[in-house]
Order: structure tokens, then sequence, then C-alpha cells
């Protein structure tokens, strides 16, 4: 098939260099020349395992451009996939989808042949049925089901192994109103084999916000009852450990340490919670996961201060920048509030992260980037944010070490304390 993408970010990218996989023709589309520049010759303008080798293996198949005309023209499926930040608020903010579907509508108003729209990018349950399909039929002048398809497929990739997620999906989700626009997804997605849910607009789009709350939840959970270990000087991973061997619970996520970050699970939390409040609802479990998760991360520094009371003029080495392992994305990182309380005592910073630093730089320009992990272990005290394969490999011996993500290498260290074990 002929398929457009609209936005090159980690969700867009992804979509197309594996959609190419499968023999598709893909163009790209993007405003920024820098992304399609890369893109063009091969090179990913994000950090993902396997991604790279991906794009230069079906080269021949992708294309990126900044004209959105041609892209729209050239294909018969287009895919949103551009950002749905935050408010200030909290609130989602539509502005690029909306900009995207009114465009995407002016074009298909001069394109003779069916053009099925699948929004991808998370937008609130009842958002592309009520806001963007009233969009797309006012400046096509067309009617949904008769002259364009409309459909929502939301993704489910977790960064750092979103190319195997989206190759060995759990589920695949489709959210349409006209059955052409049902069949054709379904053609598109034949070759894999995990179940299809077929279902509404909103329902899908509901699919995934339930989805990252579920799983945010865990996490902000079993901190919480790795806090209560804490106390009692019970290691909370044996009790997830018991825990997860209930089927009716499963081990995934119950990972004690400092906390959620990224790009979907504090956007789409923070969505939810504003969208109550507009409806009058009082969403006090997903509140309470939000604070939970706020308060975890300064549990580093409380562990840090009854090993060294005065921070002020003390080198602090910080290994690791990114949310996670395995990416450059540095969105909602839990380092982030863990640096600002550091800086606010005074202390001499030195971070190290094998792929975040010149993101994380941007934030923070003025402490000390090292060269090696080794140079940020030259300090008073270390902090460990990111579970990186890399640290398991240092030399902790003779150091202070207070871990946020359970790396038992580090055990060997002079004074080791674990927040949650």
């Amino acid at each position: 098939m002929n398929i457009s993408v609209i936005g090159t970010g980690y969700v867009g990218l992804v979509t197309g260099v594996c959609f190419a996989k499968f023999g598709n023709k893909i163009i790209c589309v993007d405003i920024d020349q820098d992304k399609i520049d890369k893109i063009n010759n091969g090179i990913p303008p994000i950090y993902e395992d396997g991604l790279k080798e991906l794009l230069i293996e079906n080269q021949s198949l992708i294309e990126a451009t900044e004209n959105i005309k041609s892209a729209i023209i050239k294909s018969d499926i287009t895919f949103i996939c551009v950002g749905t930040p935050s408010k200030k608020t909290g609130e989602i903010d539509l502005t690029f989808v909306l900009d995207v579907a009114k465009t995407i509508a002016k074009i298909i108003k001069e394109k003779d042949g069916w053009q099925l729209i699948v929004v991808k990018s998370t937008v609130l349950p009842g958002t592309t049925k009520d806001t963007i399909l009233p969009i797309i039929e006012k400046y096509s002048q067309k009617k949904v089901g008769k002259d364009f398809g409309l459909a929502m497929n939301p993704e489910f990739l977790r960064e750092g192994i979103a190319v195997n997620d989206f190759l060995n999906p759990d589920r695949i989700v489709i959210g349409t109103i006209d059955e052409r626009s049902k069949e054709i997804l379904k053609k598109l997605y034949k070759d894999f084999s995990c179940p299809i849910v077929e279902t509404t607009l909103s329902a899908a789009e509901m699919i995934k916000y339930a989805s990252n709350c579920m799983l945010a939840t865990k996490i902000s959970f079993i901190n919480e009852i790795g806090n209560f270990c804490k106390k009692l000087e019970i290691d909370a991973y044996d009790v997830a450990e018991g825990m997860g061997l209930d089927k009716r619970i499963g081990r995934a996520f119950l990972d004690s340490g400092i906390g959620w970050g990224g790009s979907c699970f504090p956007k789409d939390l923070d969505a939810i919670s504003a969208w109550s409040k507009e409806k009058n609802y009082d969403s006090k479990i997903i509140d309470s996961v939000i604070y939970v998760n706020d308060k975890q991360p300064l549990k580093l520094n409380e562990i840090l201060k009854k090993h060294m009371p005065s921070l002020k003029g003390k080198k602090i080495g910080i290994l690791g920048l990114a949310f996670k392992p395995d990416t450059d994305d540095i969105r909602e990182s839990r380092t982030i509030p863990i640096i600002k309380q550091l800086l606010k005592e005074d202390a001499i910073i030195k971070v190290y992260d094998p792929k975040a630093m010149e993101n994380f730089r941007k934030l923070f320009p003025d402490i000390i980037y090292c060269k090696t992990a080794d140079e940020a272990l030259e300090s008073d005290a270390i902090l460990i944010t990111t579970k990186w394969e890399e640290f398991k490999k240092l030399n902790y011996k003779g150091k202070i070490v207070i871990d946020g993500r359970r790396l038992l290498e580090a055990k060997k260290a002079r004074i080791y304390e674990g927040v949650c074990w």
C-alpha cells in the first residue's frame, strides 16, 4: 500500500519504517528539514534500538518530505502521528492534530478517489468523532464513509524497544465508523498474528488511555509498597516476585524505584486528570498515582542526606539522564527533579548518560557532563537514575551509592542503599 505518515517523532518514524518492512511504500512528512535530510540519508533523527538498521534495509521504500500535499496525493492511507503535548494546566494540546486534520481536508477536497485518514496520535475519547471528523468534513466538503475513511489506531510502543513492540504487538486496536476503513486497516495488518480489536473511534481512544493509566498505577502502587518495605527492612523485589506469580496481577511493571517518566505516562495521566475535572468527575486513583510519582524520585535525595547531611560543595555523580535505558528521550526524566533539588543545596553535579546528554544539556547547561561513566564515579557520592547495561560493569568499590533503579552490581560499594530495598 501507499502510506503517508505525518510526523516523524518516536511514533511516526517507527510506524513508517516498520510498515516499509512489509513492502509498503512510505512517505514521511515533517516540517523539520534536518529530520527530512537525515531520514533520506538513512539516519534516524531519534535513537531507537534497531531503527537505523530497518531504515537502511528499507531505504528504497521510504521517502521523507515537507510537501504534505504531494505525500497525500501519492498515498491511499494517511497516518496522523503528530504530538499532543500537555498544556501547563495538564490539558491536552490538540493544536498540531487539528492543524494537520484541516490541512489534510483541504488537500483531499481536490483529490479524486478514496483516502483513509488514521489518527495514531493520542487524543482523548470523543476527539476523533466530535472534533477531528467535523473539521475534515467541513474543509474537504466530503462525507465520511462515502468519500473518505476515518479510523483511530492507537499505538502501544515503549521507547527503547518500540521497533520490537510494533513488529510483535500484544494486540492491534482498530476504531472505525465505516466498514471500508476497517477492512483496509485489517488488510494492512494482515501479516500480524496478534488479536485485532475492532471497536468504535472513542473506545479505541479510551483503550490507549486506560492502558497507560493502568500501567502507571502498577508502578506507583509498587513504589508505595516499596516505601513501606523500606521502613520494615523488606526487599520490595521479593514482594513483587511473590505478587507477580498471581496470574491476575502479573510481574510486569512491578519494579519499584524512582518512578515513571517519558512522553506517554505523564502526559496521558495529566490529560485524564484535567479532563475528569472538566467533566466534574473526581479521579481519585489517577490523581493519587500522579502524586506518588511526583514524590518518588526525591526519595533518593532524602537517602543521600542520611549519609551526607550537608551537600554544599559536594560532588554528586549521577548515572543516567534518559527517562529509561535504550533511548535518548529525557521528557519527564526522574533525574530532572533530583538535580533541581541538588542544585538548591549547592551541590556540584557531574552526570553521564550514553545517549541523552546532548538533550539534557538544553535543560541544565551549567552542570558537569562527563565523557565517561568512570569520570562521573569520581565524586563524593553516586546516584543511579537510569539502568543502562554499561553501568553494571563499573567498579563501585569504595563509593557511596544511592540506587534508584535496582542495579545489584553496585552493592559492592562501600556504602550502598536502594530506594525501596
